[in-house]
């Protein structure tokens, strides 16, 4: 097989479903992904069949019991998968909606109009539901997608694509804007890659390694996170209860998510006050705690922390915790150390709170609120396809406003430049 011809005319095949899904009324799009949906249930003997395939060739290969878990489609799971897609359809519309429109002194009328983007490739590992939740949000903000999965869930992928291509068409919907390159070959990638003029975006979802490979190859633009180092400053002025609770959510609710809590900074006025509790809440709930000097003479049982560890995205159930000596201390450490995702304040203390809202330069900073929120649902976003620690075109958590760009327009009666 010529990998670099197969892609060229996925890509092709892509490019003319943009055209199809962008000019797609949004009745046509949500009767599409509830159809979809409906299609998932119908079929789901199919796909569990299909996935078994895929599981049973990762368990050969050694993946992780948490890898396989994450790759297993269960009845439930594939409900779910459908429900999200008829959450998607039931969200508003964001393609032709105008923004701004002023008038100009020689009387005509200028503003924006959103549109979508055009061709999205999306690069991901393991989740087979990502195929649909990925497919469903391009499609609902008129965006062709080009879909290159992991190999290890390339039955169940190519089953859930096959279904949502003979929807497509169905609903008379060019199938070419739901593109899969069912193909384990790295190579695959590398091709996609080179394809600027073709895809428009490229959107990766995975560990640090698949994102990095992917933004020092690709000639396309690329939304992405290398990984989510989050914080949690206990301020002096924090109630106790309340940053206690944060702190252990942050950490413990899930913590293999991006938006887990990495590090615990705690205001050294209190610190002696606040950590023998929270060390202790932690220690109950099987979290490996690391440690700076002054932590440990609170509670030498505590792992020394090492220069390292503030820069590690755990996924797991460990937890770096640093005394500082004040809020400027724990701003300095979260520009050193964080990866601008997620980073939140606890403390009643409402100057300090905005100061550090305007001054910590993350995709979301919160107040009295734990980092698992930031989230595009929690948002209000209605579903997202990733959180972008970009600046340019996006940043947070990307939902279907996020999956279109604007254009000016321009309405006026015989203006002439003079």
């Amino acid at each position: 097989m010529d990998i670099r011809q197969f892609v060229t005319d996925k890509a092709k095949e892509a490019k003319q479903g943009a055209r199809s899904i962008a000019k797609a009324s949004s009745e046509q799009k949500n009767n599409a992904l509830v159809l979809m949906a409906e299609a998932f249930k119908a079929r789901s003997s199919e796909l569990i069949d299909a996935n078994r395939q895929d599981v049973e060739f990762a368990a050969k290969k050694g993946l992780s019991k948490a890898m396989l878990d994450r790759l297993t489609l269960t009845e439930k799971r594939i409900a779910e998968m459908a429900q999200g897609l008829c959450e998607v359809a039931q969200l508003p519309d964001p393609v032709g909606e105008m923004l701004r429109m002023s008038k100009r002194p020689n009387g005509m009328d200028v503003g924006r109009m959103r549109v979508p983007i055009g061709v999205i490739g999306i690069i991901y590992e393991s989740r087979p539901n990502v195929t649909a939740d990925a497919t469903s949000l391009c499609l609902k903000a008129g965006n062709a997608v080009i879909l290159r999965g992991g190999s290890e869930a390339i039955n169940s992928n190519r089953m859930i694509v096959g279904i949502m291509r003979e929807v497509a068409k169905q609903a008379g919907l060019h199938e070419g804007a739901i593109t899969f390159l069912d193909i384990p070959d790295r190579e695959a990638i590398m091709e996609m890659l080179k394809l600027e003029g073709i895809i428009d975006l490229i959107i990766p979802r995975g560990g640090e390694g698949l994102i990095r490979t992917v933004t020092e190859n690709s000639r396309i633009p690329v939304l992405k996170h290398y990984k989510g180092v989050c914080h949690v400053f206990v301020d002096r002025a924090a109630d106790f209860a309340m940053a206690s609770d944060i702190c252990f959510n942050s950490k413990v609710q899930r913590p293999g998510t991006c938006n887990a809590a990495e590090s615990i900074l705690v205001d050294e006025a209190i610190a002696a006050e606040f950590l023998p509790g929270i060390i202790k809440r932690f220690r109950d709930a099987g979290v490996e705690l690391r440690g700076c000097a002054k932590t440990l003479k609170i509670d030498p049982a505590v792992k020394a922390v090492s220069d390292a560890d503030f820069f590690t995205e755990y996924l797991d159930l460990i937890l770096n915790i640093r005394i500082v000596k004040d809020m400027d201390e724990a701003m300095d450490h979260i520009a050193a150390y964080g990866s601008a995702h997620t980073d939140t304040i606890v403390t009643n203390d409402y100057d300090r709170a905005l100061r550090f809202v305007r001054e910590v330069d993350s995709s979301a900073v919160l107040v009295n609120a734990s980092t698992r929120l930031n989230d595009g649902y929690q948002f209000g976003l209605g579903a997202e396809i990733g959180i972008s620690t970009d600046k340019i075109h996006a940043r947070g958590p990307m939902g279907l406003e996020e999956l279109t760009c604007t254009k000016f327009i321009v309405f006026g009666h015989g203006q002439l430049r003079e």
